[in-house]
């Protein structure tokens, strides 16, 4: 399986699953997060070798991430974005989505989705747009927000 590879000074993203820091990933989404909170470590384990991910690393060390659930075809939710506080306010979260965005495999998606609380105009400068009130009323949900409390 191929990796795909950015760098921009001191910085890279790789898809490369083998180089995420899962225990970061883990703290950083159970701990900091506010749609993940308590989130079990195995749970984030799965999460990271069943979706296609994107490790943010400065100096060999990960500081952000976001992962894609995709078929690669069709369809992606994008989730669990972001960057480790010394490091916003960088541009890094903007290239983050730039190399998602061009990442090969995610080139014929006919829809992607996310949620966000608090980063709608992040998303916005990438051709992102909310939900229209017709397109939202075909959208459904099952939502389990107490699910992590059973581990």
């Amino acid at each position: 399986m191929q990796h795909f590879e950015a760098i921009k000074g001191e910085y890279g993203i790789t898809t490369d699953s083998t180089k995420m820091d899962v225990d970061l990933i883990h703290q950083y989404l159970s701990e900091e997060s506010y749609w993940a909170m308590g989130i079990p470590k195995e749970i984030v384990e799965r999460s990271v070798v069943n979706s296609l991910c994107f490790g943010v690393f400065c100096n060999e060390k990960q500081i952000g991430f976001a992962r894609v659930v995709t078929d690669k075809a069709t369809f992606a939710y994008l989730a669990d974005v972001f960057i480790l506080s010394p490091h916003r306010g960088k541009g890094l979260s903007k290239w983050l989505l730039e190399v998602i965005h061009a990442h090969p495999d995610l080139q014929t998606l006919r829809r992607w989705v996310l949620g966000t609380m608090d980063a709608h105009g992040l998303y916005e400068q990438f051709g992102w747009t909310r939900f229209t009130e017709e397109v939202s009323k075909r959208f459904m949900q099952k939502h389990n927000p107490d699910v992590y409390k059973n581990f």
